[in-house]
């Protein structure tokens, strides 16, 4: 894999600890803003950045990188580093910040209190005619647990699109701008971003809506990208404003680079489930690697994550998934997006059906609390192999764990987790007296009951023994947390899941 902007290093022996580091400089015009030694082959390594020595301005900083190895190799690159005022000062209503360690967005509350905080987005494109100005589906919503929703445009009636976002700021809805039918126009979105941009409950916008599957012109989003960063308080070479811009595409890799480099965050379509991914009966033609649409979207062999893998060679995205009117994609797909790439779900389109309403409503209200684990920088990931093609993942913060899994096939799986796999997942976790948390779905339904058990074993001779047998329904998903409270003793629990 060839990745932009690298060059090849021969690695140096490792010093006495068996490390091998490298001596890393950050400055910006002369004057050195970090400098540490770096593990090679780490990730998510900080090097904290003294701020002080620079003012706030609109304009981007340019960031110069150097590293060195002890045999005198050296290494460089340049980059953005957007430091702006506070966004009053440029009549801006509200600031999202993204830490590219978890990919998650941090915002104040939707009224603009409180402080900086990571958001789980999740929430529906939704109708604006006839539903949405119905002020009362908005309270839904807020009590069905979304928290974000993205009007579908076009808005003909400003009157009453001010009338829908002042009850949204009023109970606490984020907003998610749509201009799919106007970013290509300059002008009509220096007026739509100067009128929405005061907007407390501004979280992001969105530009392009499949611009790949439509051809658009190869540079509209870069050039959307630019001009909403510079209404919005950024510049327009490429700084970031106070709220990053997000587009869809279609295709698994049609000019995938030109139109990902106009947003921060790039959705994806997610159609894998029950459709003829070779044969497109909308169109009556076959579909192949070069040819064809056959609603496959952005998906490789049914994994929507092959997306990341473009992103990360080109440039630092953020990836949420943009899950069709299925409502088993809430359940085969949710594991996915934690365990792989995901922090935000945004799904087509409210009005739906109760059954998919109510699937999706569960997984939002259990958002927040999944929410302190996978948007935690400091939570240690691992993922539990099994023969199954079921994912397990753990991520474990401060002694207490969270364990999602979810099965993708469209038949029962049992698996069988080994008890050196469990201990190496729950590391600082696994102790006696563990609390148990459940949010999982049964008949095709979320709910906050268990059928199932679990009991406790100790062995003999200090040896000590985990082991589960997670019983998952066809594309079921099952999301359990262990809490650490006594560290004295090591009994081991045999659990028993039934989702």
């Amino acid at each position: 894999m060839e990745l932009r902007g690298s060059q090849p290093f021969i690695p140096s022996p490792p010093d006495e600890n068996g490390r091998t580091d490298l001596s890393v400089t950050v400055s910006v015009d002369g004057q050195v803003l970090t400098s540490g030694y770096v593990p090679l082959e780490s990730t998510r390594y900080e090097l904290p950045l003294l701020l002080s020595k620079l003012q706030p301005r609109r304009e981007a900083y340019t960031l110069e990188c150097s590293a060195s190895l002890r045999d005198g190799q050296t290494f460089n690159a340049t980059g953005k580093l957007t430091y702006l005022p506070d966004p009053s000062t440029a009549q801006i209503a509200s600031a999202s910040k993204m830490d590219l360690r978890t990919g998650a967005i941090l915002a104040k509350g939707p009224n603009g209190e409180g402080d900086f905080a990571p958001i789980f987005p999740i929430g529906f494109y939704t109708q604006f005619d006839n539903y949405l100005t119905n002020l009362t589906v908005l309270s839904e919503l807020k009590e069905q647990g979304f928290n974000v929703v993205h009007p579908i445009p076009p808005f003909s009636n400003l009157t009453a699109l001010d009338a829908v976002l002042d009850e949204m700021e009023r109970i606490g809805l984020y907003l998610m701008y749509d201009m799919r039918w106007t970013y290509m126009n300059d002008s009509r979105v220096t007026e739509e971003v100067n009128r929405i941009k005061t907007r407390p409950n501004l979280l992001l916008w969105y530009t392009a809506d499949e611009p790949d599957g439509t051809s658009d012109p190869l540079n509209a989003t870069v050039r959307s990208y630019q001009l909403i960063n510079s209404l919005d308080g950024g510049d327009s070479t490429g700084g970031a404003g106070y709220h990053p811009v997000s587009l869809v595409l279609n295709c698994q890799d049609y000019e995938f680079s030109a139109y990902a480099s106009g947003a921060d965050i790039i959705m994806q379509d997610v159609y894998p489930l029950g459709n003829n991914v070779t044969f497109s009966s909308e169109w009556g033609t076959q579909c192949t690697p070069d040819y064809g649409d056959c609603g496959t979207g952005m998906t490789e062999n049914g994994h929507p994550c092959s997306v990341i893998q473009r992103e990360e060679s080109s440039s630092s995205k953020v990836s949420w998934p943009l899950i069709m009117e299925l409502e088993a994609c809430f359940k085969k797909l949710v594991g996915y997006h934690y365990t792989d790439c995901h922090e935000g779900v945004i799904s087509w389109t409210d009005p739906t059906t109760p059954d998919i309403k109510a699937s999706a409503s569960a997984l939002a209200r259990a958002l927040p609390r999944i929410s302190s684990y996978i948007l935690n920088p400091q939570s240690i990931f691992y993922r539990i192999p099994n023969d199954e093609n079921v994912d397990i993942s753990t991520w474990t913060v401060n002694g207490s764990t969270l364990l999602l899994a979810t099965n993708p096939n469209y038949q029962q799986a049992q698996v069988y987790v080994e008890a050196a796999q469990f201990i190496q997942a729950l590391r600082n976790t696994a102790q006696t007296n563990l609390t148990f948390e459940h949010y999982f779905n049964t008949d095709m339904i979320w709910t906050d009951e268990i059928d199932g058990s679990f009991s406790w074993v100790a062995h003999d001779g200090g040896s000590r023994l985990l082991e589960a047998i997670l019983n998952l329904e066809a594309t079921g998903s099952g999301v359990f947390i262990f809490n650490r409270y006594d560290i004295q003793l090591f009994h081991w629990p045999v659990l028993t899941f039934a989702l």
